[in-house]
């Protein structure tokens, strides 16, 4: 019989009653095939991984992370509630130490899903990560995590909820946004006044291929990680960078993904996006919990898998080359760089459009983030959506100062509610979430 050499755990949650479409690529069959498979090859038969039912999120996980317009209920469904707890369970048996490694294959996916909701964008609602992240945080205490996002789409949403947080160092490599959506993701989006330089996007561009996702992980990933010293790694583990995917336009391969992950060494991975259905999905998934348990994954190949084809060009290796020593040099020298750019700042402000183009809302939103020698500061963002809503939301951060939490609720209490459909406080510091 064999045995992993690290106890996984494993959550499956297929969301039978949720897609956005019978013919979208997002839906339940994504993981129905890697189901089938797993089956077929015995996974669950190898000694040492262990099969979890996931739990069910509660709302007030939700509100942590999320201020979900008007509320969380009208905007999610039990399928995201499971999807979200799936995740969640898989990091309490990490944390209490049932098993080494987990891997939750859930869906909807949710990177896409910044601090403000107001519909489904890039098939997400809720970020699962950052919501099951929480989660764990305020259950088990302070950690220093890093989240790795290896989806070909950039996670804009995770970026949008860490931006200005130093203990979640997230880094994410990704199809060049001027190529494929969300459109974001360079290498200037370096983090808020208070985590500047823990914020790192890696663009990498169209046909890429293992050479070149493997490179950036040894380059910059890797090194980075070894010097952030994180207590927990997740991967945000997108699969649609691979060379058959109906949307991307990347050469990535199951073998490669098990390389990376083997490399990477996360002590949880959650499914993201991955579109190829049967020609990609039940191969990549099965290397990764191969990788994960330590078992041997060399044989792990698509039926049409072709090296000599999907070799990576000359011109995409030099360019990754260069591209990943302007990014390592950003993050060493990311001190002097938030001096020069942050210097005599009392605030930051930042601007910008959201559409979600699933429900086809567009939004204008304004953040403002207070720049506080003692902690991260408060921040507020303002936002108007183009379905009638305007809302104020505050925010005080895990590690707020007394006079950040005070100025949170002064900030909550003044504002008056008539001015706004929704306003929203979010007091990461006492746990609790008020609405007016």
């Amino acid at each position: 019989m064999i045995k992993a050499k690290n106890k996984l755990g494993l959550v499956f949650f297929p969301a039978f009653d949720w897609a956005i479409s019978s013919t979208h690529p997002e839906r339940e069959e994504r993981l129905l095939y890697t189901q089938d498979q797993i089956f077929e090859e015995g996974i669950q038969d190898i000694e040492g991984i262990k099969f979890y039912n996931p739990i069910i999120a509660e709302e007030k996980d939700m509100q942590r992370v999320h201020f979900c317009v008007p509320d969380v209920k009208s905007r999610l469904t039990n399928s995201h509630f499971i999807s979200v707890g799936g995740a969640i369970k898989a990091f309490q048996s990490v944390i209490d130490k049932e098993v080494d490694k987990s891997f939750a294959l859930v869906r909807p996916p949710g990177h896409h899903a910044h601090r403000v909701v107001y519909g489904d964008r890039g098939f997400c609602i809720v970020n699962v990560e950052a919501v099951m992240l929480e989660r764990i945080r305020q259950e088990y205490g302070p950690m220093r995590v890093a989240i790795i996002d290896t989806d070909c789409h950039h996670g804009d949403g995770t970026q949008d909820i860490y931006w200005n947080d130093k203990d979640t160092l997230f880094i994410s490599f990704h199809q060049d946004g001027r190529t494929l959506y969300p459109g974001t993701g360079f290498i200037d989006e370096f983090g808020g006044p208070s985590a500047y330089g823990y914020n790192i996007n890696i663009p990498l561009p169209p046909g890429t291929g293992e050479e070149g996702f493997l490179y950036v992980l040894d380059n910059v990933v890797l090194p980075i990680l070894d010097e952030y010293q994180p207590d927990i790694i997740i991967n945000s583990a997108g699969q649609d960078n691979h060379y058959t995917d109906p949307i991307t336009n990347m050469n990535f391969t199951a073998q490669g993904y098990a390389e990376l992950n083997h490399r990477l060494n996360p002590d949880i991975a959650v499914l993201e996006g991955g579109y190829s259905i049967e020609g990609a999905l039940p191969y990549i998934n099965l290397g990764i919990i191969l990788a994960m348990a330590g078992i041997d994954y060399s044989n792990v190949h698509e039926p049409d898998y072709n090296k000599d084809k999907l070799k990576q060009s000359r011109e995409i290796t030099e360019y990754i080359k260069q591209v990943s020593e302007i990014i390592y040099n950003r993050w060493k020298d990311k001190e002097n760089l938030r001096l020069k750019d942050l210097k005599g700042l009392d605030y930051v402000e930042k601007s910008r459009q959201i559409y979600y183009d699933t429900d086809g809302i567009l939004e204008n939103q304004v953040q403002n983030f207070k720049v506080c020698n003692k902690c991260s500061g408060v921040n507020t963002i303002k936002s108007r959506s183009d379905g009638g809503y305007n809302i104020y939301a505050i925010t005080i951060p895990r590690d707020a100062c007394s006079n950040c939490i005070d100025r949170g609720h002064k900030l909550y209490k003044n504002t008056p509610s008539d001015n706004y459909t929704n306003v929203y406080l979010q007091d990461r510091v006492n746990d609790i979430y008020y609405s007016k």
